[in-house]
């Protein structure tokens, strides 16, 4: 059989017909990159881009300022490469904003900046090698002064990470229990599905809650809450297909072979139920991202100072009536096109997979 005639070709070729689909899969990838990359490309380089000026709080996008340096750290180690990119580089200066700064002999005299329209008596720091540089917020700084564009790409890192640790454990636990109430059916069926139906009936964010109420506020927490919450639309589905599957001919001839029920169920039924797996899996990562987000606003996701687009709106929802609403809508807005792409994904594989009129085969 040639390879443009393989059943992966033509799932390819309808996918690619979608011009949405494909859309949000390349936004997809580009968000992944820029995760993976994470500290090598954003302004602060410091860990979770939490480096602090007051002075600067709430300012526009676009600005930049001089900064004086005041100081070094003599015992600050020195990443390598690696990791710089996952962790980032404590700094190892403390400066300030300046408006305005003169040297003379082994002394500089700086105005610190204290806003645009005030100005402060001038002080003297000790003059030190490369003792001034300039930077460029282009989203502006939040409440803290700190750089936004830094903390909205490392936040790419919270709700990614989330989506698919959390995708990953409603798969497992999905795939597990589906296969075996719709393989086996019975009073194994019935218990399955009764406590399916428990947990479809709670509602997903108090679910979500209450488990990390249990295990504790934190960022690995929330891979368990969100995976624990997010399994049963999985499991529905398998189940549903497993019944369909389990009485067609190859799964009575890999029985009368004497092949074992874990081989039938792994090996025989599972492959042939991919394509709706992965339209679920898509559409419960964008569940997941939207968990995650919930729980950081609501103070049960990632702790500061670590960057998440729920905790950002959470610190910044009150100045939507000010004049500096950007500072909740960009958060907003990359939650919301995340999740719109992995909604567009989804559909994509929908169609691509044929999922309702896909023909079962060997």
């Amino acid at each position: 059989m040639e390879i443009n005639n393989s059943p992966s070709r033509k799932v390819w070729k309808r996918f690619r017909k979608n011009k949405m689909a494909f859309a949000g899969l390349l936004f997809i990838l580009l968000m992944v990159v820029l995760g993976i990359l994470g500290y090598l490309i954003t302004p602060d380089q410091t860990p979770h881009a939490n480096t602090m000026h007051l002075q600067l709080s709430n300012k526009k996008p676009g600005r930049t300022f001089d900064f004086l340096v005041i100081h070094r750290h003599q015992h600050i180690k020195k990443v390598n490469l690696l990791e710089l990119m996952l962790f980032g580089q404590a700094s190892d200066i403390k400066s300030i904003p300046v408006t305005s700064y003169r040297e003379e002999g082994n002394k500089v005299y700086a105005r610190e900046y204290l806003g645009d329209d005030e100005q402060s008596e001038e002080s003297v720091y000790p003059l030190l090698k490369e003792n001034r540089f300039q930077q460029t917020f282009w989203l502006g700084t939040d409440i803290y002064g700190r750089d936004l564009l830094s903390r909205l790409i490392l936040g790419i890192r919270v709700s990614l990470s989330v989506g698919l640790m959390a995708v990953l454990i409603s798969l497992f636990i999905g795939l597990s229990l589906g296969a075996v109430a719709g393989y086996f059916g019975g009073q194994i069926d019935a218990a399955i599905s009764w406590f399916m139906n428990v947990i479809w009936s709670l509602p997903s964010l108090l679910l979500v809650i209450a488990i990390s109420f249990a295990l504790g506020k934190g960022f690995w927490q929330i891979f368990i809450a969100v995976g624990l919450s997010t399994w049963v639309d999985v499991s529905r589905l398998v189940r549903g297909q497993v019944m369909a599957l389990k009485q067609v001919e190859f799964v009575e001839a890999s029985k009368a072979l004497g092949f074992s029920t874990s081989r039938t169920i792994i090996k025989h039924i599972l492959p042939n139920i991919a394509g709706p797996i992965l339209v679920v899996a898509s559409a419960n990562f964008a569940s997941a991202i939207l968990l995650e987000t919930g729980l950081s606003f609501l103070g049960f996701g990632a702790q500061p100072p670590m960057p998440s687009w729920g905790g950002m709106i959470k610190e910044h929802y009150g100045y939507i009536i000010m004049d500096a609403a950007y500072l909740a809508i960009l958060p907003g807005l990359a939650i919301m096109i995340t999740v719109y792409a992995f909604n567009l994904l989804a559909i994509g594989l929908r169609d691509a997979f044929d999922v309702k009129s896909q023909n079962i085969s060997v």
